[in-house]
């Protein structure tokens, strides 16, 4: 839980002035960027962060991370040991797509379906109130320039949806003159039936500096070839450009123009990097082009919007160090898996090189009941049995004549979290109920929290003057043994002739989902993504050795050698909803 006297100052000018609770530092000619709601962000609280998994070993006193969480905390976090210690971040941030996110699901081996998946399984939405996401965006930028360094550079990733309102808030947060680039991706690929336009096939990247005229650019190391053309004008001194003098040789090739033309076919290039299938997945060759020009060896890279770990992966690659975040479970999991699967020997054990360090996975608060935020309103609902709403910007629904609004999920809800709902309560519609109904309230609300500030409730209402609102709330972190969110996994584990055998696995909710398909399973490891094993484990961290990450088309194994030295035994299955059991075992 976050301490309330631990807060960490973002720097904020004193002297700016405020407007609307929003402070700013007006500049004569040019203009400001608003929307409703627009709120100061000038501290933020210090959330621990509680160490869950090891990868590898230490090097030279670091080992990477990846934080399972909602990202403003998890910035929050890293703002007392990193502040000012980011060499480059990248983000590829929600693009108000209006779209939900799915990921397929098929089950696994020789039995699995090859003309299509038995299921697809939403990872997050993309739909947002256009005040909601704006500000959203703003707070975690401001923390993000907290977190670099002087000569450091950020690089957001957009496309045409919020491009032109992301370029605003940079140019506030960073500074107009700390832009540095806008850099182009463009790929192929066919356009939608009945198309009115040309076709949109490309997206935007705003890198900017944290100081002016100071950032780090390895120009040499980025260079491509010079096409033929330009190699023959060289020799023939370009007549009458001044292009050519004196003893000035052409570089060994030129730096990349502002658009990147980065795939072969669709959006991926033939880079020979298998793709994990997580929606919004990036290219490698992409990530290793910015970290190449902007990073060194054991710079730190941060990416708080992790999504498969494409970032990670070239960091790794490069020999970068990184930190990375996301607020979805299968995130995490499928950058845990591919970092292992490119840190894997033939044995499939993880290998100990002592010249690349492993990784540590880590949650900030209790990041242990949902998989991701649609998942937790979706399941909240259904066990609340709350009437949902489609039409409203600000509630989940409704439920016994009180509009619902379902909090952050797997953190407790802080006063800060209500500027939301209070920047979108109708105002008209409340003069109009109070007219008519002096002494009633001209709102019923009902909050549901993950853990919440005992004052949550009396804020609101104070907030919410001279209107009078009712307020309930219910704290499922209080409330949770008489919800039933999900049946739990089941597993069997045995040690027999010297091996650890998983004898059964039972993913319910998994298991569930696949008979709504009527897919049949014939073998439990069909359902498995992966199995990691603890030969020694000290009753809080999981420090895997054994790891099963088999090939999409393959199965895990399932019997594992014990060795001699092993004490008590930590076997954890994930499966392909990217849920896990863990279980111990008497080695």
């Amino acid at each position: 839980m976050a301490d309330e006297q631990d807060k960490m100052d973002l720097g904020a000018d004193a002297e700016a002035t405020s407007v609307d609770g929003y402070k700013f530092q007006p500049i004569k000619g040019y203009p400001m960027f608003s929307w409703r709601g627009k709120r100061a962000f000038t501290s933020t609280q210090f959330y621990p962060a509680q160490l869950k998994e090891v990868y590898g070993s230490e090097v030279d006193g670091w080992r990477n991370k990846i934080f399972w969480g909602d990202n403003e905390k998890v910035l929050s976090h890293l703002l007392k040991n990193f502040r000012g210690k980011v060499q480059t971040i990248y983000i590829d941030p929600p693009f108000d797509s209006k779209i939900d996110y799915s990921k397929p699901i098929k089950l696994r081996g020789k039995q699995a379906t090859t003309d299509g998946s038995a299921f697809e399984e939403k990872q997050y939405t993309d739909i947002w109130n256009n005040d909601e996401y704006l500000q959203f965006m703003f707070e975690r930028l401001i923390l993000l320039r907290e977190l670099l360094a002087e000569d450091g550079s950020i690089f957001l990733h957009c496309d045409w949806h919020k491009s032109h309102h992301l370029r605003c808030i940079m140019d506030e947060v960073f500074g107009q003159k700390n832009f540095v680039n806008e850099i182009i991706w463009a790929y192929h690929g066919p356009g939608s039936p009945g198309m009115r336009q040309f076709n949109r096939k490309h997206d935007n990247i705003f890198w900017y500096s944290k100081t002016q005229g100071s950032w780090k650019f390895n120009a040499d190391a980025v260079r491509t070839a010079h096409d033929g053309k330009t190699s023959e004008n060289f020799k023939q001194g370009l007549k009458g450009s001044g292009f050519i003098e004196g003893n000035y040789e052409l570089a060994s090739g030129k730096i990349p123009e502002d658009w990147w033309v980065m795939a072969i076919a669709g959006r991926y290039p033939n880079d020979g990097v298998k793709r994990t299938g997580y929606p919004t997945e990036k290219p490698l060759p992409l990530l290793e082009r910015i970290l190449t020009a902007t990073t060194d060896k054991d710079d730190i890279v941060l990416d708080c919007f992790m999504g498969s770990g494409v970032t990670a992966l070239s960091a790794q690659r490069l020999d970068r160090r990184f930190i990375t975040a996301d607020i979805n479970s299968t995130a995490v999991s499928d950058a845990v898996k591919r970092l292992n699967l490119a840190n894997k020997n033939s044995t499939g054990s993880a290998i100990e090189d002592v010249k690349r360090p492993g990784f540590e996975v880590l949650t900030v608060n209790n990041y242990d009941i949902f998989r991701n935020p649609i998942e937790a309103k979706s399941l909240l609902a259904d066990a609340l049995e709350i009437q949902k709403i489609e039409t409203s910007s600000i509630y989940d629904g409704e439920k016994d004549g009180r509009m619902v609004k379902i909090m952050p999920v797997n953190r407790i809800a802080t006063k800060a979290d209500l500027s939301e709902l209070i920047a979108g309560f109708d105002y008209t519609a409340f003069d109009r109920r109070l007219n008519a109904n002096p002494n009633q309230p001209v709102e019923k609300i009902l909050l549901i929290c993950m853990g919440h500030e005992p004052d949550l409730k009396a804020q609101l209402e104070i907030e919410a003057k001279p209107y009078k609102i009712d307020v309930e709330v219910v704290d499922i972190l209080r409330d949770k043994s008489q919800l039933e969110f999900k049946r739990d996994s089941e597993a069997r584990l045995a040690i027999k002739d010297g091996h650890l055998e998983i004898e059964r696995f039972y993913p319910m909710n998994l298991m569930q989902k696949l008979s709504l398909q009527k897919e049949q399973v014939t073998d439990w490891r069909e359902m498995v993504e992966s199995i990691m094993v603890d030969w020694n484990y000290d009753g809080a961290i999981l420090q895997p050795v054994e790891l099963d990450v088999p090939d999409k088309n393959e199965l895990v194994n399932g019997r594992y050698k014990v060795p001699e030295d092993a004490g008590t035994v930590r076997v954890k299955i994930t499966d392909l909803l990217s849920e896990s059991w863990e279980g111990s075992i008497d080695g």
